[in-house]
């Protein structure tokens, strides 16, 4: 146990310090999912680390150094769980992904590109409930959503949203027994705990009431420019070197599965050790086994990181040749995309 002593040493020191500076992390972070959803990845990166923690350092309100919000939200095995749902890899999804896991109100994307719609369907898998608002009785299947605790995602919304989901959106339960009801409609349905509820728009610009604004927090999955071109380099290596995108793929894979896995060895290392009785302790034959099993499936998985990040700089070297014609592509992409600037009739 003398490395994770190390650790666990370095643990406490930081959650000393924590002890203080939670009050700005917490103000940091609570205001990043409320507000920043809708906005870029400039405007976004101006907004909090310019404005909010100059305003908090101004009011003399403790916070930790060098404080991202991303990070107080989502740990790295959180990040790379979304990745291997099929999220993007670039840091704008995963703050995407990092305001959908947090926020209190039901998450509005705007995604033209059906990336979020994408790694939702990942996330949920094939029991989530697809619908759309245009369909035949689309109320009687929300109905049943609700009954079942089902997972719904209400695609391709525009910007007026049924007055009918209001009293759904905002949240307007009322508890009868043990349950809790909400009115759509003319009819009263009982709300499972287990509900969850998504909605999507391809709309590139919307402009919703306040109301929807008020109801919802509206994430803004539009692709960025940089993050089009990672995902057009992937494209073109994927044509001209098959074998080498693969390659990248399963290495990718297997370095989030790493994370995820030492995540839970960890966590079952400390489980063990709280639940063991400290007077047998050392003559527990068991817990001595699995912490020497957990230990040593740690360290391989250390030693092997190690390694696929040495084979990925490789990799990432030979794909680079592409790179020229994946910027071209995505320069091309928002440049045919903003021409309704210039004249409306595009």
């Amino acid at each position: 146990m003398a490395d994770e002593k190390i650790r666990w040493t370095n643990n406490v020191k930081t959650l000393e310090k924590e002890k203080i500076t939670t009050i700005g992390d917490a103000l940091v972070s609570a205001a990043f999912v409320s507000y920043i959803g809708p906005f870029n990845a400039k405007f976004r990166s101006d907004l909090w680390n310019s404005q909010w923690i100059g305003d908090i350092t101004a009011k003399a309100i403790p916070y930790t150094e060098g404080v991202d919000p991303l990070f107080v939200l989502s740990t790295a095995a959180d990040q790379a769980i979304w990745k291997t749902e099929g999220l993007p890899d670039d840091r704008f999804s995963v703050e995407n992904a990092a305001i959908v896991n947090a926020c209190s109100r039901y998450p509005l994307l705007i995604d033209p590109q059906l990336q979020g719609i994408k790694w939702i369907k990942g996330k949920e898998g094939s029991e989530m409930m697809n619908i759309t608002l245009t369909q035949d009785k689309w109320l009687k299947r929300v109905e049943h959503a609700l009954a079942q605790g089902m997972c719904l995602m209400i695609e391709s919304i525009q910007e007026n949203v049924d007055p009918m989901l209001d009293p759904l959106l905002s949240k307007q339960f009322v508890k009868k027994g043990k349950n809790f009801v909400v009115k759509i409609g003319s009819e009263e349905v009982e709300i499972m705990p287990s509900f969850k509820l998504y909605l999507q728009t391809k709309l590139q610009n919307p402009h919703y009431k306040p109301e929807t604004c008020a109801f919802c927090t509206i994430i803004n999955f539009i692709v960025t420019e940089s993050g089009l071109e990672d995902q057009l380099l992937a494209s073109v290596v994927r044509v001209e070197k098959p074998d080498l995108e693969a390659t990248k793929e399963e290495l990718v894979s297997k370095q989030n599965q790493f994370l995820v896995t030492l995540s839970k060895l960890e966590s079952d290392l400390l489980k063990n050790l709280s639940e063991a009785d400290p007077d047998t302790i050392l003559t527990n034959i068991t817990l001595i086994e699995s912490l020497e099993t957990t230990k040593a499936t740690s360290t391989e998985i250390q030693r092997q990181q190690i390694e696929a990040k040495e084979t990925e700089k490789t990799i990432n070297n030979m794909r680079e040749v592409y790179r020229r014609v994946a910027a071209e592509g995505s320069t091309l992409y928002f440049l045919l995309i903003t021409l309704n600037i210039v004249n409306h009739m595009y």
